[in-house]
């Protein structure tokens, strides 16, 4: 009697890790948790709300790419997708910007170095127009005739 109480209680046992061990493996797992990061924050200029326009445009630049220098009358938020730029917008320094990173430029401003920062991969970034007027995004600045170049 002794001997079939126990070997009944084992089955149970055994019975009981078994289904607590399958419905633990049936519970799904938790999916982690998002992150977040503030990749930038910067104080916008003073725009009219009654006809803000939000516009994003991908630019690539194949290796050693670049555009002429140029201007947007509107602020631009910059993020890099993929490979680094190199940015130089009038008054400030050259800065290379990295897949991850952000920039700004403020409206108007002469945008005298926009190029891939690589000779030998492709670059691309995402450019954010905000404006509340409508004008084309970009305005090539005519170069001076005798250095070829926007004078700084």
């Amino acid at each position: 009697m002794l001997k079939r109480l126990i070997l009944l209680s084992q089955v149970i046992a055994c019975l009981c890790w078994t289904t607590l061990d399958e419905s633990l493996a049936a519970t799904p797992a938790t999916p982690p948790e998002a992150r977040t990061r503030v990749v930038f924050s910067h104080l916008l200029p003073r725009l009219d709300p009654a006809h803000l326009q939000l516009t994003t445009v991908e630019v690539t630049y194949p290796p050693g790419g670049s555009s002429a220098p140029h201007t947007h009358p509107c602020p631009v938020i910059g993020y890099v997708l993929k490979g680094a730029v190199r940015m130089q917008v009038k008054g400030g320094a050259e800065s290379i910007y990295r897949a991850g990173d952000s920039f700004y430029e403020e409206p108007n401003g002469v945008h005298l170095v926009s190029a891939n920062a690589s000779a030998t991969e492709p670059a691309v970034f995402l450019a954010y127009f905000i404006c509340d007027h409508s004008a084309p995004l970009s305005t090539k600045v005519p170069t001076s005739p005798s250095q070829g170049h926007v004078q700084p």
